[in-house]
């Protein structure tokens, strides 16, 4: 669901504005970065984090001493919930999660991961069922011009976010802060990912951690991890979160999470955890944990016609490569849950169902995608418990 604004790109015959001046974060100096003066929030993916390697193993040791337990590991069930990116298909997670819990069978996620549409789900998922409506007001109530508003003439985006940034603030109150907080001082761990352009790299974000520093500062920086998270590169601005190393302010640019996953989990800053786990006197390798993955979108290829112009091409080969990547993080989230013995629960819109938005933001089809997750999880969803592509291996 990237699409037609993805796809404005294609016009870049549109007049460009003078490029800002940033005062980047040097690269020696990205890892030592804080913000707010607030420390250890936050890793980057592809570098084993010491920090959030500690905070799970010292998780183990405090709640059961020496037994093989973690927040990830398991001898008993602990579920996790990565939620993927998907713009307007999000109506479906939410749907999902909303006829879950009306069934009865919705458990409690230790760890939820969210990213781009996913980000903006993930805190409610987190929360429980308590803010199933808030999730379905978000998802069924508003339109495209609630998200954003086109400019001329551009400069670093097509649109501005600040209809967007309105909802965050409304819905990601004072009040929710204080709730996630709660639950990170019980055990319980939330991730939003985004992309800082400069490195490259996705920043994976603890959110509980944020929300338990408090104040105007830690709800400030929550809800702009929310919105650079959902912030499609080219659409829509990008997020500037400022930061300090060695006395000084710097900004770092960060854009939608799903540039670099679309769903992600910790396991490749987690790489050394067994032996430093090994090395506090427990073995985490014996245990088990349930994982459910929501693709908000397609995960089958999807017939239909394109017709014979830019505009179209792009639009369905952007739809294309997205939903390519999608499968590829799906299958490597696989590969990982496998070798580390969880169980995996895959779910993602039905080819059979189609999807005709006349807006990036449709209502009607939003609230069409929310019924139709709502009505398969409460007859008892059919997790999927192998990617597609291996049905037949």
């Amino acid at each position: 669901m990237i699409k037609r604004f993805f796809i404005l790109l294609a016009g870049i015959i549109c007049i460009s504005g003078c490029a800002s001046v940033r005062y980047v974060v040097p690269e020696e100096k990205m890892l030592n970065a804080s913000v707010s003066g607030m420390r250890d929030i936050r890793a980057f993916g592809g570098i084993p984090s010491a920090v959030f390697q500690s905070d799970v193993v010292s998780l183990l040791k405090k709640n059961t001493g020496n037994n093989p337990f973690s927040i990830f590991y398991s001898n008993q069930n602990n579920y996790v919930l990565a939620i993927s990116g998907g713009g307007a298909y999000g109506a479906y997670g939410a749907g999902l999660l909303n006829g879950w819990s009306a069934a009865g069978t919705r458990p409690e996620f230790k760890v939820v991961t969210g990213v781009s549409t996913g980000a903006i789900i993930a805190p409610f998922a987190f929360l429980g069922s308590e803010y199933d409506g808030q999730l379905r007001e978000f998802y069924t109530k508003h339109s495209t011009r609630d998200v954003f508003r086109m400019v001329f003439p551009f400069k670093n985006a097509l649109s501005k976010t600040w209809p967007l940034k309105k909802l965050i603030d409304k819905y990601f109150d004072e009040k929710l802060l204080k709730a996630v907080a709660k639950e990170y001082a019980a055990g319980r761990r939330l991730y939003v990912g985004t992309t800082n352009l400069d490195a490259q790299r996705l920043v994976i974000w603890d959110m509980g951690k944020i929300a338990s520093y408090g104040g105007e500062e830690g709800l400030k920086l929550f809800r702009e991890v929310i919105l650079a998270s959902s912030s499609i590169p080219i659409a829509f601005p990008p997020v500037y979160i400022h930061v300090a190393a060695d006395n000084k302010v710097y900004d770092e640019m960060h854009v939608d999470g799903g540039v670099v996953k679309q769903v992600f989990f910790l396991y490749d800053v987690l790489q050394g955890i067994e032996k430093l786990a090994k090395d506090n006197g427990t073995d985490i390798t014996r245990g088990k944990y349930v994982i459910y993955v929501i693709r908000n979108g397609y995960a089958d290829p999807a017939w239909k016609e394109v017709p014979d112009s830019l505009m179209s091409i792009a639009e369905r080969a952007v739809d294309t490569m997205v939903n390519s990547q999608s499968l590829g993080d799906i299958y490597q989230l696989y590969t990982f849950t496998k070798l580390g013995k969880g169980d995996f629960n895959l779910a993602y819109i039905p080819a059979t169902h189609k999807y005709n938005a006349k807006e990036m933001f449709d209502p009607k089809e939003m609230n069409d995608l929310f019924d139709l997750g709502f009505g398969e999880a409460v007859r008892g969803y059919e997790w999927k418990k192998i990617p597609p592509g291996l049905e037949q291996q």
